[in-house]
């Protein structure tokens, strides 16, 4: 279920390297339990953020939640799509869902996120 290239956050966010480019979305098992999603706000591009910063909300039904880059560097793109149909990160939050696309400046933060492996494990503790 979870893209063994891609790597994880705890705080379910993933993320793909596209050589200094990391694009980053929610993982499936974030966007199940937020349910039916409706609106999300992402950063603009160019903006700066340390990893961990929060860069935006996604708002479902039945929650609002912070969505955090789990890289430090600069956005260089936004999935627009997204904020125009905001339902299709139910749809598919793997691959056509991301959310923005980051020019990471530092290594040692994917260091830090767990491969898929680790990525399940880690959310049968949390269900």
């Amino acid at each position: 279920m979870y893209p063994e290239e891609y790597l994880y956050s705890r705080e379910h966010e993933w993320v793909k390297v596209d050589g200094e480019i990391a694009v980053v979305g929610i993982t499936e098992f974030a966007q199940t339990e937020l349910g039916e999603v409706v609106f999300v706000e992402l950063p603009d591009v160019g903006q700066l953020f340390d990893a961990n910063d929060e860069v935006g909300t996604i708002e479902s039904v039945k929650a609002v939640a912070e969505f955090y880059t789990p890289v430090a560097g600069e956005i260089v793109e936004i999935n627009e799509i997204i904020v125009e149909s905001p339902e299709m990160l139910n749809d598919d939050p793997h691959q056509d869902g991301w959310l923005i696309r980051v020019r990471y400046s530092s290594e040692s933060d994917l260091a830090e996120l767990m491969d898929a492996a680790a990525y399940e494990k880690f959310i049968e503790g949390e269900e």
